[in-house]
């Protein structure tokens, strides 16, 4: 008993010092000179544009929810996608981290299905990440075909995105069209604990989730549109806050100019480092001196987006400990 009331500062332990860790690699001094440089209207306007972006992401889960006929409400999934966004930064590689806690708290605190909990999650993911490369895809070609292509290796980058998103579509056809083979797979990798009482109905539940799948294709392709335009409608808000932040610093890029910025920054982010540190800076200052753009207004350019993620982060571990307080 006393173990298991110790557990949560075991938990809490390691993430603080995760925590700690990224934000002794932020650049605090910048970020207080560069907060002056906003005006009024451009607070709320950055503001409220990312609390849209939040908005709508909890959105679309909501509506892949709603479309699987799973009883949860739009603010418990925003509350759980935050905290799961919090676990994602202090992870090695900012895509992925949250999720197994994600699928935890829709399983217990929200009274979810074990497949109805991957299945939600699983769509979400995959529209979110099926989207983000097909974005990026999209504006390397758009690079290629301008005079901006000719430097660097955009050839080899587009081949390599175009190879993840061929294996992302790939593996939703074959969970979508082959569910017996995946399960007899997973069945074959818990033949050792089959005898564990969470795994022995483990057929059950990819059956069921393929079953539920098919059915969401089938007969929810107006939920599908939807869930697809909030997607497109959340990368058009970070487009429009990339656009927004390089005006603070009165710069009128051309589109060739704003992709490289973009698609410097978007790949930064796939590396494995917590919360891209360091991955992000060394992008943006690639993409400034590829532009011939003042080094100066890259460090102010950083300085903003790492005061958005520091409280996002903070936002995120708030959500976490009521999560793990109202357990």
């Amino acid at each position: 008993m006393t173990w298991f009331k110790a557990l949560p500062i075991l938990l809490w332990l390691p993430a603080l010092l995760l925590v700690g860790a990224v934000f002794s690699q932020l650049p605090l001094a910048t970020i207080a000179e560069t907060i002056g440089t906003l005006s009024f209207k451009q607070w709320l306007a950055w503001i409220g544009l990312n609390l849209v972006l939040i908005l709508m992401a909890a959105q679309r889960w909501w509506v892949l929810s709603n479309l699987l006929k799973l009883p949860v409400g739009v603010g418990q999934l925003l509350m759980i996608r935050q905290a799961g966004q919090a676990v994602n930064f202090i992870t090695p590689g900012p895509q992925f981290g949250g999720e197994p806690l994600q699928i935890f708290w829709l399983y217990k605190r929200c009274h979810l299905p074990l497949h109805g909990a991957l299945l939600t999650l699983g769509l979400d993911r995959f529209y979110e990440l099926w989207i983000n490369f097909s974005i990026l895809i999209l504006a390397v070609l758009l690079l290629l075909a301008s005079p901006a292509g000719a430097v660097a290796s955009w050839r080899e980058i587009l081949l390599s995105l175009t190879a993840i998103l061929l294996t992302l579509s790939l593996f939703g056809w074959f969970i979508l069209k082959q569910p017996e083979r995946v399960s007899a797979w997973l069945k074959r990798l818990a033949q050792h604990w089959q005898q564990h009482p969470r795994l022995q109905h483990i057929e059950t539940h990819w059956q069921r989730l393929g079953s539920d799948l098919k059915d969401a294709v089938t007969a929810g392709k107006p939920a599908l549109c939807k869930a697809f335009i909030f997607s497109l409608c959340g990368w058009a808000g970070l487009l429009l806050e990339l656009w927004l932040l390089l005006g603070v610093f009165d710069f009128d890029l051309d589109l060739p100019a704003f992709l490289v910025v973009l698609v410097a920054m978007r790949l930064s982010f796939l590396l494995p480092l917590p919360g891209g540190v360091g991955s992000l800076e060394a992008a943006l200052f690639w993409a400034f001196q590829y532009l011939n753009l003042p080094a100066e207004a890259a460090i102010g350019l950083i300085a903003l987006m790492r005061l958005r993620d520091a409280i996002m982060l903070i936002g995120g571990l708030g959500c976490l400990r009521l999560l793990q307080a109202s357990r």
